[in-house]
This record gives C-alpha cells, sequence and structure tokens, in this order.
C-alpha cells in the first residue's frame, strides 16, 4: 500500500516554530531519499528540503536555509521538518515524497499559517 501522511502544521506568529511529521509506506521510504515540499495558493508545488537515506546529507531551498531543518527516522518510516522563526511567506501546504523524483502519489498535505 502507498501511503503518505503528513502531520504537525497549524496557524502559528511569525517568528514561531512548527515540527511537522510525514509517515510514509515502506514501499516509497524504505532505501530511498525523501524530501519536503509545499505548496502556496496560486503557486506551483516547490521543494523545501531534502535528506538521503542514511540521514548524513541534506539539502534545502535558499529561502529556508539556517531555519529548517530535516531529518528522519528510519524505524519508524517517517521524516520530520522542524521549522523555526518562521515567516508569512511560508504560508503553504507542506508535502513529503521521495526526493528527488518524487512519485506520482501525494499525500493530503499539512497547511501551514504564518501572521505577521
Amino acid at each position: 500500500q502507498v501511503q503518505l501522511v503528513e502531520s504537525g502544521g497549524g496557524l502559528v506568529q511569525a517568528g514561531g516554530s512548527l515540527r511537522l511529521s510525514c509517515a510514509a509506506s515502506g514501499r516509497i521510504f524504505r532505501g530511498n531519499p525523501m524530501g519536503w515540499f509545499r505548496q502556496a495558493p496560486g503557486k506551483e508545488r516547490e521543494f523545501v528540503a531534502g535528506i538521503n537515506w542514511s540521514g548524513n546529507s541534506r539539502d534545502y531551498v535558499d529561502s529556508v536555509k539556517g531555519r529548517f531543518i530535516i531529518s528522519r527516522d528510519n524505524a519508524k518510516n517517517t521524516v520530520y521538518l522542524q521549522m523555526n522563526n518562521l515567516k508569512p511567506e511560508d504560508t503553504a501546504v507542506y508535502y513529503c515524497n521521495k526526493s528527488p523524483r518524487p512519485f506520482n502519489y501525494w499525500g493530503q498535505g499539512t497547511q501551514v499559517t504564518v501572521s505577521s
């Protein structure tokens, strides 16, 4: 079964923090690099952060470098995104998937709204 379940979003003031979680089925998660993506209203989905299978290599889009941290727990088939110093421009629905080359399947995402 292919499954991606994102959680942890919410409404937060600028400067606040949130921690997102993504529980993935083994078929998607096991042995694969994973990433977080986001889609703001009226915009294309964009890559935010990625992590390799062993967790020792990460990359980020420039706009979140120094503020977001991606991590994973391979025993739990879960990937996390710690988001600090949030800004209104971070407002979006956040998704996880294999990255690069995401599967043609997406979960429901989790809404993050940052108020100014």
